[in-house]
Order: structure tokens, then sequence, then C-alpha cells
């Protein structure tokens, strides 16, 4: 009988041996650590020798860099996204320019050297480079107009960038231990680190932190490996002082009007559309008109008109526009070409100091957006020998919208010296709806957006003179602008009732006539009164007027008010 169960019973043992061991073994799997190690091409997506990650910050961006010949370069579009929008590209003539408030710095895409107005000098690499269509920029030249630091690593090629020195935690390592691709054991190593070893703590959870590593490697650190976390401020870069934009701004609110001069004759008319005036302190005529796509305008400037002005107490800002001529120019063509800039601001600023005026008035509408970048240059440029010379450079822009970001205004606010609003065609000649020119909420918001992005005492709202009729037939929309002296006599001819519109601080009416539906949104004293309140409320730099001549009278003495608050 023993002898039957004995074996049994070493039978029952080994099986329990047997699960024990197996079992201890999937324990054992289970918590113990892996020694796999990740691939660190795999991890930084490396794709090619000359290719570079960016850690910008604390965060693997998708924009790469570059080495060639052992200098870091990053392409324009990155430069421009994260670090300085100031480098243009003339892609064209193969230039890279970089605009500064008297100077503009010039170097030959794929040359060494550097010209500015003391002179060429030639640096240890070059500048900008091109690899393909792609412009790229040595991160040093771009370091010495923007602050940022940045050091190298290698075994894969990666960049540790930073643009803001926050307070950070950090850590030390209290024994050798893995950072790993993710919170766990299982997790494979990206890099070792040895005790005493300090990490940058990004986040922490319950028993793993997310950490960086020193050569800026990001994973995961289990807690108890840690010290107690402790806070750390950088030393912030500060290598790069940016210089001071100077501007030609008045001490007293500006009352611009703009004097439509539409030839020679024109000139004779100063009298005429300032006779009534109440405050004008600035005329602008519209005297210079693009004309061809080599940087040539027309001219209507007169020596006499400027000095009967100046004699008036009023400053000449003339005005420089694009739309007489519109179907001959390429505005593109024109702005994209530094020689074709420098042209046309060569002689926009040689006709401002031969008649003597006071400022400029740059009145360029309908700009692509592609033509962006190339129209801001322009300002940039053009602000040089303007702010140089004593000449008040002011820019008209549309009221803000999502089509018109690409004039840049808040750069603008920076190189110029008056942002203008045209604060008016709400509603305008082919509009799909009736409405009002300028309603209130039209021109607060016009107001609020752009004084968001450029210093108020830098901003003039313009107002209109003008008013639309509008005729509603078939279906069909039409109107015709009319001055303030017409659009009354309007109403009374048709004995229209009008009555205050709470919506749009406008006075209203409308009436129908031979199956036609006329509507009228007038712009008066007192829908200019609301619009002078809303510009004194937000403390901005003044007033512009669309355009003289087409006024009451009446309007000088509200205008005349608002200057004086």
């Amino acid at each position: 009988m023993k002898k039957k169960i004995i074996p049994v019973l070493l039978a029952i043992v080994l099986i329990i041996v047997i699960a024990g061991i197996s079992f201890g073994t999937k324990i054992l799997e289970k918590y113990s650590y892996t020694k796999e190690r990740a691939d660190l091409d795999a991890y930084f997506q490396m794709a090619g020798d000359s290719d570079v990650a960016i850690v910008l910050q604390n965060e693997i961006i998708e924009e790469r860099a570059r080495l060639f010949d052992g200098v870091y370069y990053l392409d324009l579009n990155t430069v421009h996204k994260y670090f300085n929008d100031r480098f243009y590209e003339d892609k064209g003539e193969g230039l890279l320019l970089y605009t500064l408030p008297d100077d503009i710095i010039r170097t030959v895409t794929g040359s060494s050297e550097v010209t500015t107005k003391d002179g060429t000098e030639t640096l240890a690499y070059q500048p900008a480079r091109y690899e393909g269509d792609t412009l790229y920029l040595a991160i040093d030249y771009v370091k010495q107009y923007t602050n940022f630091s940045y050091e190298g690593f290698t075994a894969p090629n990666r960049l540790q960038i930073y643009l803001s020195w926050e307070e950070r935690q950090t850590a030390e390592v209290k024994k050798d231990t893995a950072v790993r691709v993710l919170g766990g054991v299982k997790s494979e190593i990206l890099e070792d680190v040895a005790a005493g070893d300090k990490v940058i703590l990004l986040e922490q959870m319950e028993t793993w932190s997310k950490v960086k590593t020193a050569d800026s490697v990001i994973g995961y650190i289990e807690n108890k490996r840690l010290e107690e976390p402790r806070a750390e401020l950088p030393i912030p870069v500060t290598d790069y002082e940016e210089p001071e934009y100077t501007s030609l701004t008045r001490d007293h609110k500006i009352n611009l009007g703009w004097h439509v001069v539409a030839g020679v004759a024109g000139n004779d008319t100063l009298d005429a559309v300032t006779a009534n005036t109440k405050g004008l302190n600035v005329i602008s005529p519209t005297w210079f008109k693009l004309s061809d796509n080599e940087g040539n305008f027309t001219s209507f400037a007169s020596q006499s008109y400027v000095d009967k002005a100046h004699g008036m107490g009023l400053e000449v800002w003339g005005l420089v526009e694009n739309i007489e001529y519109k179907d001959s120019i390429d505005m593109y063509a024109i702005l994209s070409s530094t020689t074709t800039r420098t042209k046309l601001i060569d002689g926009l600023v040689n006709a401002a100091l031969t008649y003597g005026l006071d400022g400029i008035n740059v009145d360029f509408e309908q700009i692509s957006m592609d033509c962006g970048e190339h129209y801001i240059e322009f300002i940039r440029e053009l602000s040089i020998p303007c702010r140089a010379n004593g000449i008040v450079l002011s820019v008209d822009n549309y009221v803000p919208t999502g089509y018109t970001d690409h004039y840049d205004r808040q750069e603008q606010g920076v190189v110029a010296d008056y942002v203008i609003i045209m604060g008016y065609d709400e509603h305008y000649a082919g509009s799909p709806e009736a409405g009002s020119v300028a309603s209130i909420n039209f021109v607060e918001e016009g107001i609020e957006k752009t004084v968001s992005q450029v210093p108020a005492g830098k901003v003039i709202n313009a107002v209109p003179f003008y008013t639309r009729i509008w005729e509603t037939k078939d279906g069909t929309l039409d109107s015709q602008a009319v001055g303030m002296e017409m659009a009354e006599e309007y109403v009374n001819a048709h004995n229209i009732q009008i009555e205050w519109d709470d919506e749009t601080c406008q006075n209203y009416g409308e009436y129908s006539e031979g199956g036609s539906l006329y509507q009228i949104w007038l712009e008066d004293a007192a829908s200019l009164e609301v619009k002078l309140n809303i510009m004194e409320k937000y403390q901005i730099g003044g007033v512009a007027c669309w355009r003289l001549g087409f006024e009451k009278p009446e309007i000088w003495d509200i205008i005349e008010a608002y200057l004086a608050r």
C-alpha cells in the first residue's frame, strides 16, 4: 500500500513544483524590468543623415532642422512660425532681407556675405541656402536677431531650443535607472541615467513621471527612483536687444480729410473743399497712382498746393493708391521684387522731399493673400526713409476680418506711424444685400480688433461722408453713393419718413414706387456723433474723413467738439 502511495505523492509534489515554477516565472515575467531598447532613430522619426529633430521647450515638434556642413539650418516657414517673421525671401532675386528701423540687412542666398549700410561682412557659414525650392536659414544667423538658446545632440541628431524660460520642476535620480518610452517596466528603454543625474519633471503621475533628460530625451521614470522635486528658474537669453522703432505720432488727435484730386486741375479745389472745415489738421490729396509694374506712378503733386495748405495750418500727407489703373498693374509683381519696391519707395520719398510733404498715406487695396508678406515688407522698407526724413507714414486698412489678416496690422503698428481703419463699406456697390455703410457695431468691432493689435494712439478711424441709396426691384439690388446734402435732398423730395434705428445708430427710411423698394441709412450729424463717442471710448489717435466735399457744414462742429475732449 505504501509502495503505491509514495509514487502518487511524488507525482503530486512534482506537479505542484512545476506549477509553482510556472507561476513564479509568470510573476517574474510580469514584474521584472525589460532590457529591450527602443530604436531612437524611429523614436525621433529620423529621415537621413542631414535630418535633425527639434525639441522646442519640452515638446518634439513636427518641424525639422537640417545639418549642412556642420551648421544647423531651419527652413524659413519654421523661422517665421516660431522665431521671427521679419526675415524676408525674395526668391526671384535670390535675396534674404532683414529690415531694421534704419537699415535693410541683405545676403545673397548661397553666399557667406552680409551687407549692411556700414559695409559687407563675410561669415564663416552661409546665412541662407536653398535645398530644392526650400530656403534654409542658419540658426546662428537667426540668433543674431532673435533671443533663444539652442544645444545640439547626436545619435540621433536633435536640437533643444528654448524661446522662453519659465520656472520648472527638476529632480535628481536616486540610483541608476532607465528612461522608458512609456510608464511601465515592460516599456522599452530610451536612455540610461545614473544616480545624481538631473531631469526636468514634465508630468507627475502616481508611480511614474514624465521627464526630460539633460540631452533632451523625453520619457518616463519611476517616482521611487527620483529625489524630491525642486523649483528652478532658468536664466533667459537676452543677447539680442530689439531696436526701437521710433514713431512720428503727434501729441494731438489727427483730423484728416481726404481730398480727391483726379488731375492737376483738381488742386485748384483746395479752397472749396476746406471752406467750411473746423479742426482739420491734415489734408491727404490723392496725388500718386501706381501706373505700371516697374514701380512707376503718376503724380498730380503741386508745390503751390502744399504751400497754401501749410499756410492754412494743414499738414499734407500725399496719398498713393493702386486702384486707378488696377487693370494694368500686378501688385504681386510690384511688391515681390526688391528692385521694384526700392524704385517705388525712392520715387515716393523723393516726391515727398521735393514738395515738402509732411507724410505719405498708403492706400493699397485688394491685396491678395499670397502678396501679404511682400506688402508688409514694402511697408517696413518704406518706413526707413520716412523715419529718417521726418515723413509721417500712415497706412489705410479695411475693417479687420479673417480674410484681411495678411495685411498684418500688428506689424504695421510697429513700423508705421498711423494705422487708419477705413470704417465704412460694410455694405457696398455690388453687396448682396442692402444695409448701412457703417453701422455702429461694424465701426466699434473694427476699432476694437485694431487696437488689440496696434497701440491705440496710432489708430485713426475713418468715417464716411456718404450714404448709399438702395433700390430693390424684381430681386435685383442696385445702389448709388451720394454726399450728405444730396441724401437729404433725396429724402425730402420723396417725402421719406425717417426714424432712428437703434441697431445701426442711424436715421433710416424707405419707400416703394414703381415696383421698387428704396432704402436709405443716413450718414449725418447724429450717426457721426455716435461714432465719435465710440472713438473717444477707445482713446484712439484721431479721425479721418472720406471724403472732403461730401459733408454738411454742421458736421465740423461735432468733429471739433470731439477733438477738444
